[in-house]
């Protein structure tokens, strides 16, 4: 593994752009804090492959979401740097953004289980709140090209009718979801009073490989295989788009390229769909019977509908590639050939 402060050995000399559109030359090092979690590493994955000129620097704390095992390969490039930190110790955040002449910030680092918001709602307020804030913080010192918080459509809250634009009032319900709204507040904010060149990408329920399997469709795949019982939320009738982790990764590839700073982007892919009949298929992809879904008490906060509008993002050129039936049966096989990956962890959680 690369040592945490390995600086890049290509030219030293920053290119800042004057303009809100950006070329591959400025944004040669990347930094993506959260990289070693579900949807991080997808996208340090997606980065290396679609872009090869550009070097990536990883900061994650390996909580029980991060796993170095999602990067064993990735950290073997030299276009590939790991650092083991948290995003809230804000020496350790400048010093990895001025060695290594960070150009871009993409911020995934965040607590994001909703269920686990109400045993450790600090967590999520230091996290997610106050983490992205020391990040802003240092991209207002280092100037970045471009700085993109990772948020969620759940800011929105309940949307009981139509699909929901980006600038409608956003409307948390739980600690998770105000504390990603905060973050937003603070991402505005340090565009407008500093130029912080920032942009927000608000997505909807995303699955694919490297999810914990403490999310509805890892959980649902991986105790299928072991004919355990699925628990689903009281009736499961609650809906929300669901969208496949590469097509999220195309998302943020073309807000971080094509995106207007001081601007919030819905990425969807129109599947509304209900937790039962996603479990419902999971259940025929594996040929395991219904029985296995177990009806449990409903929680209080669920939110009836979450249907965001991704108009704003497909002008931009991007429209999800993977329709729900393909990727979820991708998503299934990647679960059903690394089960060493999720046994490990459900052995020990």
């Amino acid at each position: 593994m690369c040592g945490p402060f390995l600086i890049s050995k290509r030219s030293t000399t920053r290119k800042k752009s004057q303009s809100n559109k950006i070329g591959d030359n400025d944004m040669e090092r990347i930094l993506v804090t959260g990289g070693a979690g579900f949807i991080g590493c997808n996208f340090v994955r997606y980065m290396l492959e679609k872009y090869p000129q550009y070097s990536i620097v990883i900061i994650d704390k390996l909580t029980y979401a991060g796993n170095m095992r999602n990067l064993e390969e990735l950290v073997a490039s030299p276009l590939c740097t790991f650092v083991t930190g948290d995003i809230c110790n804000a020496k350790l955040v400048n010093e990895v953004v001025s060695q290594n002449r960070i150009d871009v910030i993409v911020n995934f680092a965040a607590e994001t289980h909703i269920d686990r918001c109400f045993m450790e709602p600090e967590q999520f307020i230091v996290s997610n709140s106050y983490g992205a804030y020391v990040l802003l913080e240092a991209a207002r010192k280092f100037p970045v090209v471009r700085f993109i918080q990772v948020s969620t459509d759940k800011v929105y809250g309940p949307t009981l009718q139509g699909a929901v634009k980006e600038d409608v009032p956003l409307s948390p319900r739980t600690v998770y979801a105000v504390s990603k709204a905060a973050a937003e507040m603070l991402v505005k904010a340090y565009y407008l009073n500093y130029g912080v060149p920032a942009s927000v990408i608000r997505g909807s329920n995303t699955f694919g490989p490297y999810q914990f399997p403490e999310k509805l469709v890892p959980l649902a795949i991986t105790n299928a295989i072991d004919s355990l019982p699925i628990p689903i939320y009281g009736s499961g009738e609650e809906t929300h788009d669901w969208l496949y982790v590469i097509d999220h990764c195309r998302a943020i590839d073309v807000v971080l390229h094509n995106g207007e700073p001081g601007e919030a982007y819905n990425v969807c892919a129109d599947n509304q769909l209900s937790n039962l009949e996603v479990v419902h298929a999971v259940l025929k992809l594996l040929d395991a019977p219904a029985e296995l879904i177990k009806h449990v008490s409903k929680r209080l906060y669920d939110d009836p509908c979450c249907a965001p509008d991704s108009t704003k993002l497909r002008r931009l050129g991007w429209q999800p590639e993977y329709d729900f039936d393909a990727a979820l049966g991708k998503t299934v096989l990647w679960y059903l050939n690394n089960q060493e990956w999720w046994r490990r962890i459900k052995g020990s959680s």
